[in-house]
């Protein structure tokens, strides 16, 4: 039987990702074995220079049968030693092709299957079970419909780049969890038979894993920063405000967030929750044994309807989304984060210049002749019309803002990432939070995270500066290693970054036209302070 933690057991040559060129290589690299308990995994897998990663490790039970749209249950004991060197299968998810060059760019499908819920571990490989290190748990995004840990190597978004650009200071972890109608199925129906918000229901048991499991890889459970980009950032944001912002035991030190999501979140019964399961039920010709029918469903059919509903919503608009379920969500998050009941102390929040830009469709709005009214109007479908019309006199007097393209971009991407953004902020009180903006051009929608993870980020970032890289990576680090942007593990170029909460100022990352980093701290930015002002007073109407 292996002893808790791991053994460096004898050496053993295995093929590799070179980091830049993405062709395999022969490395030798000590074995590493972690025993969890209910399973041994082991690895001599280096996707990184000087990290050892450990693939596809199961933290629930696979969600398939009588399990589906329910809580995660634990896994069940496997005997023996199992290879942790293969990437795990996607979840079944939808393909958000909205734009080439987003994070939700099309690409090629790997394997998906319901069974899916696995967790990445990557760590220094000259570290062992004592080496007590913090550790980054990364959410990855997609909508909650999109997005994976993995698939095929290498992954998408590489957690493992984490280890190496840190010089080996902490562990990193990849949450793989249920997505789509798998994950996000609201109604009454759910509720009474079922799980609502299953996919952060698996993101907290992952958490929860990290709590019990970390230390065996030499981790510091006390030492956790959840980080995310866009529903990853959302999710992050639901983490915040989780169970009334009083998760017992908290889970996590800090939060890191990068376009934190903040998509229409309606209660689990109103009447569009309700349409959207009946909808599901009829598509599956499920109406007369409703769930228990949806239970029996082949999944990549289950998976193709709910695509297909997903498809046929306002561009830009996700379905599939978290709801309000009195339980882990128990109440709209602005309203949470408005009473400060939340389940950290320390935040660092991103947001890109550009945000909607990827999320309207400009063609369609010019071919139609759409005006911003009509824009709004159809976007925000429960608006009156006097805050239709404040909305647009808003956003027709933007500076620089001419077009009804731009004035829609600018409208979708502060009420869905933009202002939850500063909502978060303002929960925090005291000198524990900062904020911080890409806008390196264009600064659309996750043109931010090909610089978080430039060592091993296809495409590659557009900008190569490896000062500039440095210093925009060095804020996650330095978070995530002493809970202070300020407080630098290496040499850095950026100013000192003020508390977001003592003058609102924010630190904006950008290039000159020569590609020389251009960093400094600016005031804020009132009027888009006053519209995110606007944007909360409706924040119940919105569903958020």
């Amino acid at each position: 039987m292996v002893s808790s933690g791991w053994k460096r057991l004898s050496l053993a040559v295995l093929t590799v990702i070179a980091r830049q060129s993405l062709s395999y290589a022969q490395s030798t690299v000590p074995v590493k074995v972690a025993d969890l308990g209910y399973a041994t995994y082991q690895t001599d897998l280096s996707l990184d220079e000087g990290v050892t990663s450990f693939l596809g490790i199961r933290y629930a039970a696979a969600p398939v049968g009588d399990l589906r749209f329910r809580a995660p249950e634990p896994p069940e004991s496997t005997s023996g030693i199992q290879n942790a060197i293969t990437q795990p299968d996607e979840c079944f998810q939808g393909n958000v092709g909205l734009n080439s060059v987003s994070p939700f760019r099309k690409r090629t499908v790997n394997a998906q299957n319901e069974d899916c819920l696995f967790i990445n571990v990557h760590v220094p490989t000259d570290s062992d079970a004592n080496s007590n290190l913090p550790v980054v748990a990364w959410i990855h995004g997609g909508g909650y419909t999109a997005g994976s840990i993995g698939g095929s190597v290498p992954a998408p978004f590489p957690a493992q780049t984490f280890v190496h650009s840190s010089n080996g200071s902490l562990v990193s972890v990849q949450i793989q969890y249920r997505l789509g109608a798998f994950g996000f199925l609201p109604g009454k129906a759910v509720a009474d038979d079922g799980a609502l918000n299953a996919g952060l229901l698996d993101q907290q048991y992952a958490l929860q894993w990290i709590q019990t499991h970390i230390s065996k890889f030499g981790g510091d459970p006390t030492r956790v920063s959840i980080y995310g980009e866009s529903a990853g950032a959302g999710s992050v944001l639901q983490h915040i405000v989780a169970n009334g912002g009083n998760t017992q035991p908290r889970l996590f030190q800090s939060a890191m967030m990068s376009s934190p999501f903040l998509p229409f979140q309606y209660a689990y019964d109103d009447p569009v929750s309700e349409e959207l399961y009946a909808e599901l039920l009829n598509r599956t010709n499920c109406t007369d044994r409703a769930l228990a029918c949806l239970r029996t469903v082949d999944a990549t059919t289950l998976s193709q309807i709910g695509n297909a509903i997903e498809a046929a919503n306002f561009f830009g608009v996700f379905t599939w989304v978290p709801v309000v379920d009195g339980k882990f969500s128990v109440e709209r998050p602005t309203v949470l984060l408005a009473e400060r009941k939340i389940n950290t102390d320390v935040a660092l929040v991103f947001t890109n210049a550009h945000e909607g830009n990827i999320f309207v469709n400009s063609a369609e709005l010019v071919a139609n002749n759409t005006t911003l009214t009509e824009y709004i109007t159809q976007l925000l479908v429960r608006l009156n019309d006097t805050s239709i019309q404040q909305a647009v006199s808003l956003y027709s007097n933007i500076p620089g803002l001419t077009s009804i393209p731009q004035q829609a971009a600018q409208v979708m991407g502060e009420v869905i990432f933009v202002c939850p953004a500063y909502f978060v902020l303002n929960a925090f009180d005291g000198h524990s939070s900062w904020k911080g903006e890409f806008a390196v051009p264009p600064a659309t929608h996750g043109l931010d995270v090909l610089y978080v993870f430039a060592d091993a980020s296809v495409p590659a970032p557009p900008v190569n500066n490896s000062e500039f890289i440095g210093a925009f990576q060095q804020a996650f680090f330095d978070v995530a290693l002493s809970l202070d942007p300020n407080v630098h593990t290496s040499p850095i170029v950026t100013p000192e970054w003020p508390s977001y909460n003592a003058d609102q100022e924010v630190m904006v990352f950008n290039v000159t036209e020569a590609h020389e980093s251009d960093i400094a701290v600016v005031g804020p930015d009132t009027a888009q302070l006053e519209r995110c002002a606007f944007w909360q007073s409706l924040a119940a109407v919105n569903a958020q």
